[in-house]
């Protein structure tokens, strides 16, 4: 089995916690089989270390009790005897209902892990004591001679005894007797009951535990009373932890006892002995522990190392060398550090020597690319200390730990279901069968649908969870991605507890053993609801653009490869960066609007509006309000204060299509914005200024509309800064066969036919007509075409086309100039007599004998101004 070769203990229990199954690396470190294994119950079990027990049952049975993955370090015994430590890990196994049914565990050894930690964390004990400065005689020496100083000649004795290596560690110079030496010279005594140590004793060396308690005391109570002394007084020398390091005694010739003033003394000796103590201890046990320390470090892989911060200064175990493949003979830096770091980790590593820079401890791993090409992956662990000088160190360890990365790849490829599942806890996830019914989901879909665990596996979780509509419309969808076994994504409405539906991304993804077979399907939700309402939100702007658009210009492109339309879009792109005024020329239909815009969005403006007004199609009473909005009241039915296009294309563009159209007053109005850029609504008498750029379009001829004064010339000139000219469709025919492909394609596609193509004779029918209503008719021509072929070749009627108006040339004949000079000179006098006035008993139309809507359709064919009749305003 897989289980078997895996450098791990793995065991399974029941939901109970009794032990179920053990693999064969469990048999062969423990020494207890498979079926001895059977039944027990981690409590019961006797493997474990009695001291890590507690700790043990605390997290298991907190495991057993909420049914989530946990985890905790114990030790647990060899078939030899040894405990090892070992990282003990336990996830649930549940059905698909949600039910526990078992657990997995799984124990890795981390004993040389444990073992480098605990030398680490002694070794910096170790220095921080060091760092305190000081020695062992020159502290003894003046505290000592302090105290004997204090009392009178008859306290002789001043000794330091040490429990640990059974020496004298101090006495005062002279304070011993010859009598008293001499008499211990052979003595023997066995080893102490008391907790301070044993006796031992040769000339110059004595320990004396607690003198007034010890039995020890007792064989030298007669030697000591024979050379005149006597137990005064002592006191046990502790360390910071309690642990009682030596014992401080005083003996003395005569009865007594220090008094108040010698004991504070005393107490301050003591103080500093122990200090000294600890110092003379470590020192000896350093000496032993660097032996350790290396071995342990080679066997574990795990070199240490200091950082002088302020200097850069480094030093190097000869483990860390051996680490980082260097020979011990080096001098470590940090360059050499950088040298060997995986390229893609080394901003990694150089970001957190910055932050250790700042005092942050390093803890990271990376990866080392050494010299042979092979890549070994580091675990760097260091904290700051204080050297006494106050200047910043770092004391540290980096363990190879590619061993063990190896070994987690290999559990983690094993144990893929439920790291799955483990990963993905923060986010909505639910796991599915191959076929797609859903088994589990997480919690976070619980609280967010409100439903409850048990009602995961129910047949209809999916319709209470998720919009009918995108059920119904994604079912096929769906269907076909959990066919085809590859990862695949949806966009659905979830209901929220309360109620509320928001947008999901849901990304399906499968999970296939070795053979390629699915297992489960994971499906994890993102809420993408704010984005899909913006993307709405834009697309409803955008519809309403295209409606507008689609209303106001013929085409949505402009296309064409003759001269006479490139020469109009190179000076297009020359114009459009200016600011100036811009006034396109054109017959009707020649796309005037769209070359408007055009300009608009290559100038610096794009960015903002751009206003469109048809000044022909707006009544001559309501052009200005349209233009320069009004107040409140200004007229009848100015219910509410209205902005005019000007004010809403302040900063953008305005469009003034037909403006040869604009009756008298409007003019005025029009050249003041042009001039001084400011206007005043209708009934207001602020001034408004805006920031407007204008473009006017027109198929009349202004120049003559200037001769005849229907339109002022002052204006005219303020309009033609920067002319253009939109070429009639007759005179670039060879774009005829470019609109002709983008209109079918674009007619097409919204009529859902396959055109692949035009017949010959239509093509030459549609190129040799003169088109006089231009592409605006074209367009029509090939809309109709489209719509009643059953074909895959366009073919076009000819008599669509035979008896349409020709376009008329721009030299009249004589006797059309002699007759449209009469009628314009009876019309004229007829507006003269009426004042203007066309309608009524007195009017124009009534003089002359016609309908009064004859009249109007004379004037503007004429392009005479009536308002000039009555009371024309002065002209600049």
């Amino acid at each position: 089995m897989v289980v078997d070769v895996l450098p791990a203990h793995v065991w399974r229990a029941g939901s109970d916690g009794a032990v179920q199954f053990v693999n064969q690396q469990w048999v062969d470190y423990t020494g207890v089989s498979a079926e001895q294994s059977q039944g027990w119950v981690w409590t019961d079990a006797d493997v474990l270390h009695s001291d890590d027990v507690p700790g043990f049952l605390q997290t298991w049975r907190r495991a057993l009790a909420s049914g989530a993955p946990d985890e905790v370090e114990a030790r647990i015994r060899r078939f030899d005897g040894e405990y090892r430590w070992f990282l003990i890990r336990t996830v649930p196994l549940r059905d698909h209902q949600g039910a526990l049914v078992a657990w997995y565990g799984t124990n890795t050894d981390i004993e040389d892990r444990r073992r480098a930690e605990a030398l680490l964390a002694g070794e910096n004990r170790l220095l921080e004591i060091l760092a305190q400065g000081g020695s062992l005689e020159s502290i003894l020496d003046g505290s000592c001679r302090m105290v004997e100083s204090l009392f009178p000649r008859s306290f002789v004795s001043i000794m330091l005894l040490n429990p640990d290596d059974n020496r004298l560690w101090y006495a005062a110079r002279g304070s011993l007797p010859r009598a008293y030496t001499e008499a211990l010279d052979g003595v023997e005594v066995g080893p102490s009951q008391g907790s301070c140590g044993t006796a031992v004793y040769r000339n110059e060396s004595v320990i004396v535990a607690d003198i007034s308690t010890d039995p020890l005391w007792a064989p030298h109570r007669d030697v000591a009373e024979n050379a005149g002394l006597r137990a005064c007084w002592s006191t046990p020398i502790r360390g910071s932890d309690g642990q009682v390091l030596g014992t401080f005694a005083i003996l003395s010739r005569q009865p007594g006892s220090p008094t108040l003033q010698h004991r504070r003394v005393i107490d301050e000796v003591t103080h500093l002995a122990s200090i000294a103590i600890c110092r003379t201890r470590t020192e000896t046990a350093q000496r032993q522990s660097e032996a350790y320390l290396a071995e342990a470090q080679r066997l574990s892989r795990t070199g240490s190392f200091g950082w002088d911060v302020s200097s850069d200064e480094l030093f190097w175990s000869k483990e860390t060398f051996s680490i980082l493949g260097y020979e011990p003979g080096a001098k470590p830096t940090l360059e050499l550090v950088f040298q060997r770091v995986h390229p893609e980790d080394l901003a990694l590593v150089r970001e957190a020597v910055a932050r250790a820079r700042d005092g942050a401890n390093l803890d990271f791993e990376h990866r080392l690319l050494l010299e042979d090409g092979s890549i070994r992956h580091l675990h760097v662990v260091a904290h700051a200390v204080r050297n006494p000088s106050g200047k910043l160190e770092f004391v540290g360890a980096v363990s190879d730990v590619t061993e063990n990365k190896r070994a987690e790849e290999t559990i983690r490829r094993n144990e893929a279901e439920l790291r799955q599942i483990i990963d993905t806890i923060p986010q909505l996830i639910a796991a599915l069968s191959p076929d797609g019914k859903v088994q589990y989901a997480n919690e976070s879909v619980l609280e967010y649908s409100g439903l409850g665990a048990g009602e995961v596996a129910r047949e209809d979780f999916r319709s209470r969870l998720f919009h009918p509509e995108d059920l119904e419309r994604l079912a096929e969808q769906r269907r076909k991605g959990l066919e085809k076994g590859a990862p695949f994504e949806l966009e659905m409405r979830a209901r929220r507890k309360d109620g509320q539906f928001r947008w999901f991304l849901i990304y399906y993804k499968p999970l296939v053993d070795e053979r390629g077979r699915i297992l489960r399907w994971y499906a994890t939700g993102t809420d993408i609801d704010d984005r899909k309402r913006a993307e709405e939100r834009i697309r409803n702007e955008n519809r309403v653009l295209r409606e507008e658009i689609n209303r106001a210009s013929m085409f949505e492109e402009i296309v064409g490869s003759s001269d006479a339309l490139r020469k109009v879009l190179v000076q297009l792109e020359k114009v459009a960066p200016t600011d100036s005024t811009v006034l396109i020329t054109g017959e009707t239909g020649t796309g005037k609007e769209l070359v408007a815009r055009a300009i608009h969005k290559r100038s610096a403006r794009s960015a903002r509006a751009f206003v469109s007004i048809h000044c022909a199609a707006v009544p001559a009473s309501l052009i200005t309000s349209e233009l320069f909005g009004h107040e409140r009241g200004a007229f009848t039915g100015a219910l509410q204060q209205r902005k005019g296009a000007f004010e809403l294309a302040d900063g953008g563009t305005i469009f003034l299509d037909e403006v040869g159209e604009l009756p008298a007053d409007t003019q005025v109005a029009l050249l003041r914005v042009l001039q001084e850029r400011e206007f005043q609504r209708i009934g207001g008498s602020r001034p408004i200024r805006v920031d407007v750029r204008v473009i006017a379009a027109t198929n009349r001829d202004l120049q003559a509309a200037v001769v005849e004064r229907s339109f002022r010339p002052d204006l005219f000139y303020r309009l033609n800064v920067l002319p253009l000219e939109v070429p009639a469709l007759r005179k670039r025919p060879a774009d005829i066969p470019l609109l002709v492909e983008y209109f079918v394609y674009r007619f097409a596609k919204r009529a859902g036919k396959k055109i692949t193509g035009i017949e010959r004779e239509a093509l030459d029918l549609l190129q040799s007509y003169p088109w006089p209503g231009n592409v605006r008719e074209l367009q029509n021509v090939i809309e109709r075409a489209v719509i009643l072929c059953d074909s895959e070749r366009l073919s076009v009627d000819e008599s669509w086309l035979i008896g349409r108006s020709t376009v008329q040339s721009p030299v009249q004949r004589p006797l059309d100039n002699e007759l449209r000079s009469r009628e314009r000179a009876m019309v004229e006098a007829a507006l003269m007599e009426s004042k203007g006035r066309v309608s009524g008993p007195s009017g124009a139309a009534a003089k002359l004998g016609i309908p009064r809507s004859t009249l109007e359709s004379r004037i503007r064919s004429l392009g005479l101004n009536k308002h000039r009749f009555k009371a024309s305003p002065p002209q600049d």
